[in-house]
This record gives C-alpha cells, structure tokens and sequence, in this order.
C-alpha cells in the first residue's frame, strides 16, 4: 500500500504543509517514525516528538502551531485522532482484503455462499451452511453443519462454529474462539455418577457483535444462547449456555457468565467478574474487575467488590479496611489510657 501525502490529504479534507508528492507505506506512532511512514499528533505531551520523528507524514489538529521547524510533511484536518483512527480503518481493511477459495479447503456441495467470499486453507465448511457476501473463512477454520451467516463476516485463523448456529452481519469471530459448544448440563444419579443432558439448543449473534480469541460460547439447553447486536466480547470470556447479554454490551477478558445470567444492554463490565446462574442485571450497569455478581442488580448500577457492591460504598469501606491496623493501635493506647485513669 503507498499513497502521496496529497492522496492522504484529499481523503480526510486536510491541509498539506510540506512535500504533497511523499510517499506513506505504513502507519507508526510518532515516537517510533521511520521513513514513508506516517503517524499523528493530537495530544499536547507528545508535541517534542515531531520535532524529531523520521516519520515522513504526521496528521496534526488545525490549530497546531509549532513552537520550532518540523521538517516531516504534515497534514492539517480538524480532528488528528479521528482522522488517524480513520486511516487505521482503511489500512487494516486493505490488509485483510483477501478474496478466493483455496483448493486446499473443503466446501460442502450443499453449502451456499454470496459473492467475493474467502476460504483459506484447511478450512472447513460443512452441510447446509448459507453464507451471505464478503464472507472471510481465514485457514483451519471450522463451519458446523446448518450455520447460518451474513454478509461482511469475518473468521479468523481456527475459530470454530459449531452447527445450527447463527452469525449476524458484520461479525468478527477471532482465532481460538468456539460458538457453539456444548453446554455444562449434567443431571446427578443415585450412585453419584452425572448423566449428560443433550444441549440441542444453538447460539445466536446478531449484527456486528465481536468475539475475542479463545472466549467460548455455548449452546443452549433448548433454544438459543443471545448476543445481541453491536455487542464486544474480550479474549477468555466464558459465556454458558442460554445466557442473553443486550445490545452494545462490553465485557472484558477472562470474565465468567453461568447458564441463564441476563445482561443488559449498554453495560461496562470489567475483567475477571464472576456471574451466578439465573439472575438478570439491567441496563447500564457498571462492574469492576475481578467483582463476583451473585444477584439481581438494578439498572444504572456500578458495583465493586467480591462480593459485588455498590462502588462509592465499597471504596470508602475499603479505604477504611486499610487503616485497621493503625486504628487498632489507637484503641489499644486508648483503652491503656482508659484502664490508668480507671485505677486512679
């Protein structure tokens, strides 16, 4: 990939100062520039760095005055982050431009899919399966029996789909993840032995969900297990079956959902909180990390802790909780004092 600083320019709307005829091959941050790279200055504290970077094009807000002579090309637009972030967008669609089936895949005769799909090698895609257009199935993939998929989805390198589940449009599934796999449903016999129970039931995503590497979501018992849409799912998040979790919900790594939780929508959930089994948490909740949630909580809730409580409430019990040891020492020399005056 190579554009002009005047190419880069005419796409975000900006203003050219220095060399329009440069060339920009890669993206870098500022303190790191090399040559025909090109990176961005918005925030203040990080104004010295252009004044030395080796990147040969910097995005800079409208209003940057350099106190000294910047010798890189800049562009000048209203917004520098947004724009780079913009960029970030193109440059990583360009990478992952991939089209065309690989003779080393294996495509079921009774699977369907819409125009300008890519499967890479070893991939798998199985009977049944309907995929919409723009499809990507990265190598050593896995496609279930009866999956159903839209357009703009993209697989990555050993996700895997079990059968009948559902990916909406625009999804991003990345490597290690599984969908579908059974859910933990044993029934206890008499002699203390579990007999499984069939998990017959499937996943549903809906439209631009993302799921991160290595998280797994299982199948429900009987129905489907719901990710709504324009939800974001970290690496290592276990999510069990028949859980529902609202649209535009985020969570992050490593993060546990037992069978049945409902989450609900525009929620904030940190790293490594624990849900119990069958409650229900509102919208707009807010939880902490490594916070355990063993209840039903309200909507606009933000809750810390272990177990999980209010956080204003927790943090001041907690700022007090390490102080014990020196209160400690202060009511053992008050009640000395005490015990003196007392004998007086």
């Amino acid at each position: 990939m190579k554009f002009t600083a005047e190419q880069i320019a005419s796409l975000l709307g900006g203003e050219i100062v220095g060399d329009k005829n440069v060339v920009v091959s890669s993206l870098c941050k500022i303190e790191q520039g090399t040559q025909n790279a090109m990176s961005f200055l918005s925030n203040p504290k990080y104004e010295h760095y252009i004044y030395d970077t080796q990147a040969s094009v910097v995005i800079v807000n409208k209003d940057f005055v350099p106190e000294k002579e910047v010798k890189t090309t800049m562009i000048k637009v209203d917004d520098a982050y947004a724009c780079f972030a913009k960029v970030l967008d193109l440059y990583n669609e360009f990478l992952l431009n991939k089209t065309g089936i690989s003779s080393l895949s294996f495509i079921s005769k009774t699977a369907t899919m819409g125009q300008d799909a890519y499967v890479g090698e070893f991939a798998f895609i199985g009977e049944g399966v309907k995929m919409g257009k723009n499809v990507k199935i990265y190598p050593h993939a896995y496609v279930g029996d009866n999956v159903v998929i839209g357009d703009n989805v993209t697989l990555f390198s050993g996700a895997r789909i079990y059968h009948l589940c559902v990916i909406g449009n625009g999804c991003v599934i990345n490597s290690g993840a599984i969908i579908g796999a059974d859910g933990f449903g044993y029934a206890p016999l008499e002699d203390g032995s579990f007999k499984k129970i069939a998990q017959i039931g499937n996943v549903v995503l809906e439209d631009n969900v993302e799921i991160g590497a290595n998280t797994t979501i299982d199948r429900a018992t009987m129905g489907s297990t719901l990710i709504k849409k324009g939800v974001k799912l970290d690496n290592l998040i276990q999510v069990a079956h028949n859980v529902i979790i609202d649209e535009n919900t985020v969570i992050a790594a490593q993060t546990g959902l037992a069978g049945s939780t409902k989450i609900g929508k525009n929620c904030f959930i940190g790293g490594q909180v624990g849900f119990s089994g069958h409650i229900t948490i509102g919208n707009n909740v807010k939880i902490g990390a490594q916070s355990g949630i063993m209840s039903n909580v309200k909507d606009d809730s933000s809750l810390f802790g272990y177990p999980a409580w209010e956080a204003r409430s927790y943090m001041k019990s907690y700022s007090a909780f390490r102080k014990l040891p020196a209160l400690l020492e202060k009511i053992d020399a008050l009640e000395k004092k005490i015990k003196l005056l007392e004998n007086k």
